[in-house]
């Protein structure tokens, strides 16, 4: 049958929320907390906290966690003057590492570089198997040059080993607005890529495209439903295979305080279509998951999870 892992944060006014959370769900929509609701890792390095969380299965079975380095519980107003602006610009270059093979033991969290100091910070990371090249592509949002009035715009990185990437390329743009929180999938041929927004619209738009670097097409249908939303309320969207074959999407809902934050999902029959139709009564979470990824993993990494992490 197999289940799922949710790897996050949680948004609090403590430092303690932006660490890495797991909950993990058997059938994709009824999800629960792991090891008591306590942190599973906590960063010691760069700004000691952690947010934005993805997760991927490498081809040899090891798993990695990248992270944004970024405290905002700490270092929001006293570092960056209660400034969003100036955490675009001026937040950390790099990005929090770990890695394991069982999901239970992790290395030591390592800080990767993955931005010169020209660029603003380095957000929200994202990891997808490049079908083609027989890679992995690292993919994230950043200001270019830092100090300018250029729109946030999506990078990446292409390495094979987590140790060594390529120097940034953009991935994409809007030329209307600044992107973010990029999230690619692949399904029959088709990356399907989908991004939040900042205006025109103020919500997350998916495109696709054969090719993982390559030219998109916007949705429509995906529109049409995202438009049935409050603008500017919704980021960080997660996409996974449910067990019926139809696909969830997971979208971050931040209007409303910190601690009642969390995820909205949104479910399509055929990803093909692109129509994600809101489906809450069909989930159940049992606090608010912040900006992460969610992974299949097997009924025995389930198990294993469950039983170290009580």
């Amino acid at each position: 049958m197999g289940a799922y892992l949710f790897v996050h944060f949680k948004e609090k006014y403590t430092p303690d929320g932006e660490q890495v959370y797991f909950g993990v769900s058997k059938d994709g929509f009824n999800w629960e907390q792991v090891n008591g609701g306590k942190p599973i890792l906590e960063s010691h390095l760069g700004e000691k906290g952690v947010r934005d969380h993805t997760i991927i299965r490498k081809k040899d079975n090891t798993f990695v966690i990248l992270a944004t380095d970024l405290c905002i519980a700490s270092n929001f107003e006293s570092v960056y003057e209660k400034n969003w602006n100036k955490v675009n610009r001026e937040g950390s270059k790099c990005l929090s590492k770990w890695e394991s093979k069982d999901l239970i033991n992790w290395s030591e969290q390592e800080l990767i570089k993955v931005v010169d100091d020209d660029y603003g910070c380095a957000w929200a990371p994202d990891i997808i198997y490049d079908e083609e090249a027989g890679d992995y592509m690292v993919h994230w949002s950043s200001r270019y040059p830092a100090q300018s009035d250029n729109f946030m715009a999506i990078y990446y990185a292409k390495t094979a080993d987590f140790i060594n990437f390529t120097a940034p390329t953009k991935l994409c743009d809007k030329i209307d607005t600044g992107i973010i929180d990029s999230n690619i999938v692949y399904e029959d041929g088709y990356y399907y890529r989908f991004v939040k927004s900042d205006f025109n619209p103020a919500h997350i738009i998916l495109e696709r495209g054969k090719s993982l670097t390559g030219e998109y097409e916007r949705m429509p249908a995906f529109d049409e439903e995202m438009n049935k939303l409050e603008d500017g309320q919704y980021e960080a969207p997660t996409c996974y295979k449910l067990p019926d074959g139809s696909w969830c999407l997971m979208l971050d809902f931040y209007g409303c305080e910190k601690e009642k934050q969390g995820y909205v999902p949104f479910v399509a029959k055929d990803i093909s279509t692109g129509r994600f139709v809101r489906s809450d009564k069909e989930f159940s979470f049992p606090y608010g998951f912040k900006h992460g990824t969610v992974m299949l993993i097997t009924d025995e990494e389930y198990d294993r999870i469950k039983k170290a992490f009580k």
